[in-house]
């Protein structure tokens, strides 16, 4: 079985990353497993460095590349094209992004906990779910 493509919004990344056994760590798994495979693109893997490196974390730089270290190498550097693809009107700029890079990388999935983004399930080529809507799908093919 083919691993299903997905786009994980910075947010969830970083709360599988930076809390380790929280209630995403089922989602760090699923990519460490090699079950899941992660689409990044140059804007949203800049994002995720610059979250780690935000003060309220408290993380040293080597805790910041550890952190990358286990999320970069089981992902897949989608390139978004010029002009990028169109994209659902999104109320936060921030979020298109992670849209195109859906549509670029021809994603299975698109998985947050943005409710401006579940908002938009439905009107992108892939579904937009949470994670833990996501996580039981998966499991489903244990």
């Amino acid at each position: 079985m083919k691993r299903p493509r997905v786009v994980i919004d910075t947010n969830l990344v970083l709360s599988a990353l930076v809390f380790a056994g929280g209630r995403l760590a089922p989602l760090r798994l699923a990519w460490q497993d090699l079950r899941v495979l992660p689409l990044v693109s140059r804007t949203t893997a800049a994002e995720l460095i610059r979250a780690l490196a935000c003060p309220k974390f408290k993380l040293a730089a080597h805790e910041q590349e550890e952190l990358l270290a286990d999320y970069l190498p089981y992902c897949k550097t989608e390139r978004i094209p010029v002009p990028p693809p169109a994209t659902p009107r999104c109320r936060d700029a921030f979020d298109v992004p992670f849209l195109e890079l859906a549509l670029a990388g021809k994603a299975d999935a698109l998985i947050s906990g943005d409710k401006d983004l579940l908002r938009l399930n439905g009107k992108l080529a892939c579904p937009i779910l949470g994670a833990e809507r996501f996580l039981d799908s998966i499991d489903a093919y244990r």
